[in-house]
């Protein structure tokens, strides 16, 4: 079968694409987009002391503007009714600023164009807030994390995977199981609100995987969530096979980045007494909080390779 261009006519003029007779279904886009400036204007940035103001703000909202003007700017897309736009900006290392922008709408096309353009106007514009301190920062990637509706159906980047959030936990001391909730608050520097682990260091919050708490199951204990200690018990992507570096996307907002898989147990736990073995040494990881917000069991969330 040969592949041809939607967008030309039998030509080769340009066309507009007639979608007049595809049913409307729910559309969503998740982009993400990236921007490369010295540590002297990101650290500006982060103190929201440059001088041109809250580029956080200003960045917002000209993406969201953006997003509902992307037919005028991309000329071969469809004018399309918006259900919302979201976008998370955040300090990513000490040189890196990144945004991930979500679109969803009812409509009878995609909504991957608006995501995109989102992105990119919220890293034009952190730009312009920055050049007056490095007019050698420059954008270093925009592209498409995930799409779903329409007739193609649901598409994920190479370097995504999707999960869900099965449980969360905190605890009020350090070496004791947790307390579960339904939903918790990601402070950015800190962690999970209230957990006795949480602090300005590399490991805010541990995350351990269902299928490796089953492993521990399967040797009979009675474990459960928090029984590790862990966070955030996750379903869908086998976390300890995450590079480090690679970004959390969570369907509220909140955006996370692992920086340690496992680590080293000393005192040897509860769970590791009782049956010689512990997975959370080797399966948990860890993260810093780079764009807060709050977090619910039930949600979806989405890793990328950056």
């Amino acid at each position: 079968m040969t592949e041809t261009l939607t967008h030309q006519d039998g030509e080769g003029r340009v066309k507009m694409v007639d979608v007049g007779q595809k049913q409307p279904t729910s559309r969503m886009a998740l982009a993400f987009a990236s921007m490369f400036a010295g540590e002297k204007a990101v650290s500006l940035l982060a103190a929201g002391e440059l001088a041109k103001g809250d580029a956080w703000a200003a960045s917002r909202v000209a993406a969201i503007m953006a997003a509902k003007k992307t037919s005028e700017l991309i000329p071969l897309t469809h004018p399309i009714r918006l259900d919302s736009v979201r976008v998370d900006l955040f300090v990513w290392g000490k040189e890196r600023i990144g945004c991930f922008t979500s679109a969803a709408g009812f409509d009878r096309t995609g909504v991957e164009m608006e995501a995109m353009v989102a992105a990119s106007t919220a890293m034009l514009n952190m730009y312009d807030m920055v050049k007056g301190v490095d007019k050698g920062a420059y954008i270093e990637q925009t592209r498409l994390v995930y799409k779903t509706g329409g007739k193609s159906g649901d598409w994920l980047s190479p370097a995504a995977q999707t999960g869900r959030i099965e449980k969360l936990a905190t605890s009020k001391g350090k070496g004791t199981p947790k307390d579960p909730c339904d939903e918790a608050v990601l402070k950015v520097r800190f962690g999970l609100e209230s957990d006795a682990h949480g602090g300005d260091w590399h490991r805010q919050v541990s995350l351990l995987g269902v299928e490796s708490i089953e492993k521990m199951r399967s040797k009979g204990l009675d474990v459960d969530f928090g029984s590790f200690a862990e966070n955030v018990a996750t379903s869908g992507v086998c976390l300890y096979e995450l590079p480090i570096g690679t970004l959390m996307w969570c369907e509220a907002g909140p955006v996370m980045q692992v920086t340690q898989i496992g680590k080293e147990c000393h005192t040897k736990c509860a769970v590791y007494h009782r049956a010689g073995d512990c997975v959370m040494p080797r399966e948990g990881i860890f993260t810093i909080v780079l764009a807060g917000g709050r977090i619910a069991a039930g949600e979806r969330f989405i890793t990328l390779q950056v």
